[in-house]
């Protein structure tokens, strides 16, 4: 049977994904602090990027943390 790791994302891609989900989370943050929308275009604006970029950034946490990677 062979590692389930080995077809997974390198060490690198899970760092630029950790660096754009950050960097996304930071635009949202921006957006809604200089564009205060209400209604459902927050929606929009907060929780699906949030939910994205969110996913993304800890994902890529947790698997450099567990080094569940190819080297």
């Amino acid at each position: 049977m062979s590692d389930p790791r080995r077809h997974g994302p390198t060490r690198g891609e899970l760092w630029v994904w950790l660096w754009i989900a950050g960097a996304g989370l930071a635009m949202m943050v921006a957006t809604v602090v200089l564009r205060w929308q209400s209604g459902l275009a927050l929606a929009e604006v907060v929780v699906l990027p949030g939910l994205l970029f969110g996913w993304l950034g800890a994902r890529s946490v947790r698997r450099l943390i567990r080094r569940d990677h190819p080297e």
